[in-house]
Order: structure tokens, then sequence, then C-alpha cells
């Protein structure tokens, strides 16, 4: 037990300075050079490295004052880690859509006519060209209409970002499909999953998660791009980097979350007595409905 516990705080110490102290420390470094150029000559090296000296020199002979520069350094990058921590929940919410409510209704009405326009001129190219008679330019145009509809939203838009509404249409697909609504279902369905299935979708959220947390770093670095304008450029690679990760992993869960309803649905089904024990596929509208009802217990 004693090696176990020993091996758990070598690992929680790791993960914490991966996490936490060298990404703070970096930028720790960056503001006070930052911070000492300014605006005027932000590449002077000269002026780095006399700050680095500077820095270095702090205490120079006592022991006692360099431990002190050390653990203000450490203080310093791990605030900042906590803090940037702190703010992750913030990077989730925004590009997970949930924006404060005018904001969001004007971009989603925004969103959601650019995809009704695309939707009704692909619809008029379906009906113009039937498929006996449609040539391969049109119904090349015809996919380009869907793909340029999935660019903006996989389903009607409810969300202002492309993130939320892909999470978002999971949601509506197994309520109006399937019957199933998700805010109640999705936990009773998650305890009748094989364990592979929780295993990949757990590996997703960690992807997404890991993603948030990295593009979070973005936020300081803007911050600091008010006083060394270099910053900017940093915290919006960063942001992007993140951005793009977690579109993947958000993708990569929607579709998770989408297979384990349509290929587990059933075993919640019975799980909960609803349905026939011969029946196969899908759950049907109505199965999905008896599960919600059953699940919402008259909420």
């Amino acid at each position: 037990m004693g090696k176990f516990f020993e091996e758990l705080a070598k690992k929680l110490a790791e993960r914490w300075v991966a996490l936490l102290v060298l990404p703070g420390a970096l930028f720790v470094l960056l503001a006070v050079v930052g911070v000492r150029l300014g605006h005027a000559d932000p590449f002077d090296v000269g002026e780095v490295e006399r700050t680095i000296s500077d820095v270095a020199g702090t205490g120079s002979g006592r022991f006692g004052a360099q431990v002190l520069l050390l653990v203000a350094v450490l203080l310093a990058a791990t605030g900042t880690g906590l803090a940037v921590q702190a703010l992750a929940g913030v990077t989730r919410l925004v590009w997970l859509g949930r924006w404060p409510r005018p904001l969001s209704r004007w971009v989603v009405r925004r969103r959601r006519a650019r995809w009704h326009a695309l939707l009704d001129r692909r619809r008029a190219l379906v009906r113009d060209h039937p498929a006996g008679t449609r040539t391969a330019e049109r119904q090349e145009e015809i996919d380009d209409m869907a793909a340029r509809m999935t660019r903006i939203a996989p389903a009607e838009p409810g969300r202002p970002t492309w993130m939320g509404d892909r999470m978002y249409a999971v949601e509506q697909v197994a309520l109006h499909r399937n019957g199933l609504d998700l805010a109640f279902g999705w936990s009773r369905l998650w305890l009748v999953l094989p364990e592979t299935v929780r295993a990949e979708v757990v590996a997703a959220e960690a992807a997404f998660a890991g993603a948030v947390a990295s593009g979070t770093w973005a936020w300081p670095y803007l911050v600091l791009g008010l006083m060394w304008w270099p910053a900017l450029l940093i915290g919006v690679g960063i942001g992007v980097a993140g951005w793009a990760r977690a579109r993947a992993a958000v993708g990569d869960l929607a579709a998770l979350s989408e297979a384990a309803i349509d290929l587990h649905g059933r075993t919640l089904a019975g799980a909960l007595g609803v349905g026939s024990d011969a029946a196969t596929g899908p759950l049907t509208l109505a199965e999905g409905q008896d599960i919600t009802a059953i699940v919402r217990k008259g909420r």
C-alpha cells in the first residue's frame, strides 16, 4: 500500500509540474521580459540579456535571498497556472456557445438564417433535378450545399458556435428521431454501456478537456499583449491551436455519443422494461418517448 501511495504522489507531482509550474514559469519569464521591453522596442536583445542578468543576479552570494527568489518564482508560476485552470471553465463555455442570452440569440438567428438559405437551395435543386435525371454536376452541387450546411451546423443551429451546435445536434436527433431526452436519459444510458464504449467516450472527453486547458493559456498572453504586443501573437497562436484540437475532439465525442445511442439504446430500453425483447435496431420514437417518461419521473 505504501508503494501505491508513493507512486500516486509521484504521478500527481509530475502532473502538477506539467500542467501548472512549467507553463506558468514560461509565462512569468516572458511577462518580466515583456513588461521591461514594452511596445517601443519589443525585440531588444540587449535589454533581454540585461533583464535576465538582473533577475539571475538577485541575491547573488546570499543563499537565503536566492531561496526566496526561487520560492517567489514558483509561487508566481503556480498562481498563474491556477488562475488559468480556473479560467478553463470560461473557455469551455465560450467554445460550447453558452453565451449571454442577447448575444447568443443574435448570433443563432444569423447562423440559422444562413443554414436555412442553404437548405432551401438544396431542396430546390433536388426538386428541380430528380435523382433519375440528375447530372453529375448537379449532384456535386447538391452535395456541396449539404457540406456547406454541415460546416455551419449538422442540424438546425441552436447555439452560437459550431462546437455547441455539434453537441446540440446530438440532443435534438436523439429527441426527435428516437424520442430520448438526453438531459435525463444519458446518465441511465451511461450505466448500461459496455466498458469499451465508455472508454472511447471518456477518451474523447479527455481530449476536449486537454484542448480547453491548453487553449485557456491564450488569455494571460492576450492580457500581456496590452503591454508587449508580441504576446498577442503568442496568445492567438495558442488559442487557435487549442480551438482546432477542441473542435476535432467535440466532433469525435458527438459521433461516439450518437453511435452509443444507436447501438445501445435498446439495452437501456430492456433495462427499463420498455419494448419487446425480440426487437432489434435503434430505438423507435415511441420507445424513446416511453423511456423519457420513465426517467423524467413527471418532471
